[in-house]
Order: C-alpha cells, then sequence, then structure tokens
C-alpha cells in the first residue's frame, strides 16, 4: 500500500474480525438496557475479541501505525493526502495498547473500509484475501 506498511489481506482480517465483534453485540444490544461498553465486558472472554487482539498486539510498529493511520483517515480525521501526517501522529501517540485503541473505536470497520477506499484499494478483494476465499 502506497504510505502504508500493512497489507490489504491483514486489514481487510481486522475489518472481518470487528464486524463480527459488532454483530455479537449488536444482537446483545437489541432492547437491552445496557450499554455497548458494560456489553463489551460481557465479551472479555470472547473467542473473537481475545483473536482480534491479539492479531494486532503481534503487528509490528509499522503495520499498528499503518492501521491507526488507515482508521483515522476512514474516520474523516485526516485527507488522503494528508497520510503521511496521519502516519507520522499515529506513530508519536502510539501507545503500548494499539489494539485497546482500536477495538474502543465503535465504527472501526467502518473506518477501514473507508480508509482503504479513500486510497484506492478493493475493500471486497482484502475482506476476501483474509478469509481465504
Amino acid at each position: 500500500m502506497a504510505g502504508l506498511e500493512i497489507s490489504s489481506t491483514k486489514v481487510g482480517f481486522v475489518i472481518v474480525k470487528a464486524r463480527e465483534l459488532g454483530a455479537k453485540v449488536g444482537a446483545w444490544d437489541e432492547g437491552s438496557d445496557h450499554d455497548a461498553e458494560s456489553i463489551l465486558e460481557d465479551f472479555a472472554d470472547d473467542a473473537t475479541l481475545a483473536e482480534l487482539k491479539e492479531f494486532i498486539h503481534d503487528l509490528n510498529e509499522d503495520e499498528q501505525v499503518s492501521l491507526v493511520a488507515l482508521a483515522w483517515i476512514g474516520r474523516g480525521s485526516f485527507s488522503v493526502e494528508e497520510l503521511d501526517d496521519a502516519l507520522e501522529t499515529a506513530r508519536s501517540e502510539r501507545t503500548n495498547r494499539t489494539e485497546d485503541y482500536l477495538v474502543g473505536m465503535p465504527l472501526l470497520p467502518d473506518y477501514l473500509e473507508e480508509g482503504l477506499d479513500a486510497l484506492g484499494y478493493s475493500v471486497e478483494e482484502a475482506e476476501d484475501d483474509a478469509m481465504g476465499d
């Protein structure tokens, strides 16, 4: 990826797993008087959440920085033209808990899809590649 140091397949994997997690939370959220945060706490031992966090944790620093920058572009915090600024900011503000930061973004899969799309990548292809389709 131009400027990004992470493969679209890895981004696709994060999108797919984050969608699976979101679907589970959505199922519990229907008509419930719990807020999303307390529901996510219920999933603290959930295999999908653990798998997603471990995957992000195991990415190298450049890949984590790229993933955060991509989410920010998808969220509209940075434009495509500001990719270098987004990467620089993500690197300078990086914490040891990148996985917690990203998993805590309510619209993470949407942001990543928007970011990929804005940079000219096929979201469908990235997700298919990630799932081995």
